[in-house]
């Protein structure tokens, strides 16, 4: 798929009987966006509030399997936000039942979004009330009413705010988020519309020693990210803060690895479940520089033309695989692996905490191209092309 964002300046505007694959997508023609494509205007982030050595969380549950505590160690995290069980009176922490998950879920959700979303919109120098689409992203919890009713209810935002939530798309969903509501802001230029992923992972943790489930616990933590866009603005004229323009996606499903990552329920705990086989790095390694390929034909652009890379924070061997897999160096990869290190994976968000760390960096400069890679169920990996 590619955005309907930039054309050549001597080309006219599509018409019905094109197809925006017959554009000229030329180093020159990325260069020029159209006044109708979609700037990243603002970003923000929260987390719950509580963190914990990946020690601390093998001693709250008592693990001293050496193998399970291996994966706990050697993961490439230092600290996670998690909102654990409080532990009784014999210092033991009780599986939560699945009902207590969800209103945890929701109450986390909820919280972290309202503080992702307020820090978005301060760097962006608008308020509540200039929001016109709210599009929310969750995989740890079903919600019915959704996320999005939920924060218009809690933040006293406009009744009139149009809403989306994409629900169980898993970590990948960030990206997918961000292309439905590019063509949002594109159909509605001069207006707000912030995509906002809320996983409350602590919702989703199961309690046991098992080494199925230790992958995942030694991996997720809770946060939140929120990402603002706008099309038709003039960044002078306006004040907004200068963003990258969204160019072109690629995305890249794997049939035969559809169950390799999954959430679904769990009849001996009886309670829904993460599943990761332990295989997917490499699946996902294996494919990357297919999709990277797609994204980038058709643009003069090489590999080494893209100077920032702003990749799903994974797991570790996820990160190693793509780094090998597309010749690139853990410099390159620096915002990704600080994540890992600092936050662990936080699912649909990563990517934003990520794109966070490069923006306080200041290190970007107008033409500067980069390119967002997510990776999900499906198995998937979504990518999309961007320029400052």
């Amino acid at each position: 798929m590619d955005f309907p964002l930039t054309i050549n300046v001597d080309r006219p505007v599509l018409t019905a009987d094109e197809d925006i694959s017959d554009l000229d997508l030329s180093t020159a023609a990325l260069g020029v966006p159209t006044p109708l494509a979609p700037r990243v205007v603002g970003v923000g982030t929260a987390s719950s509030a509580t963190s914990y050595t990946q020690q601390e969380v093998l001693d709250a549950f008592g693990i001293t399997d050496p193998r399970i505590s291996s994966v706990f160690l050697n993961g490439g995290i230092d600290r996670r936000h998690l909102t654990l069980p409080a532990p009784d009176a014999d210092g033991n922490r009780a599986s939560e039942p699945q009902g207590a998950l969800l209103g945890k879920h929701k109450a986390m959700a909820v919280e972290m979004g309202a503080e992702a979303l307020r820090a978005c919109l301060k760097r962006a120098g608008a308020d509540l009330s200039d929001v016109r689409h709210l599009c929310c992203v969750t995989s740890t919890g079903f919600l019915t009413p959704g996320l999005s009713a939920l924060l218009i209810r809690e933040l006293g935002m406009d009744r009139h705010c149009s809403r989306s939530d994409i629900v169980g798309m898993g970590c990948n969903a960030g990206l997918n988020a961000l292309g439905v509501v590019s063509g949002w802001a594109t159909a509605h230029p001069g207006e707000l519309a912030v995509v906002l992923c809320a996983e409350a992972c602590s919702a989703a943790y199961a309690m046991d020693s098992t080494m199925r489930t230790a992958v995942v616990n030694s991996l997720f933590g809770d946060g939140a990210g929120a990402v603002a866009l706008m099309s038709g603005q003039g960044d002078e004229a306006s004040g907004t803060p200068d963003g990258p323009t969204l160019l072109k996606a690629a995305s890249c499903i794997i049939p035969e690895a559809v169950d390799a990552m999954r959430y679904d329920w769990d009849g001996d705990q009886n309670r829904f479940s993460f599943f990761l086989d332990p295989q997917i790095p490499y699946v996902v390694g294996a494919h990357a520089e297919l999709v990277v390929d797609r994204l980038l034909q058709g643009t003069a652009l090489r590999r080494s033309d893209i100077k920032h890379w702003l990749v799903h924070s994974g797991g570790k061997k996820v990160i190693d695989a793509v780094i090998v897999n597309l010749g690139l160096t853990r410099y390159d990869l620096r915002h990704t692996v600080g994540v890992l290190r600092d936050h662990g994976n936080v699912s649909s968000g990563s990517f934003l905490f990520s794109y966070e760390r490069l923006l306080d960096e200041k290190v970007t400069q107008p033409g500067d191209y980069g390119v967002l890679m997510t990776m999900g169920p499906g198995s998937t990996i979504e990518t999309a092309l961007v320029q400052w």
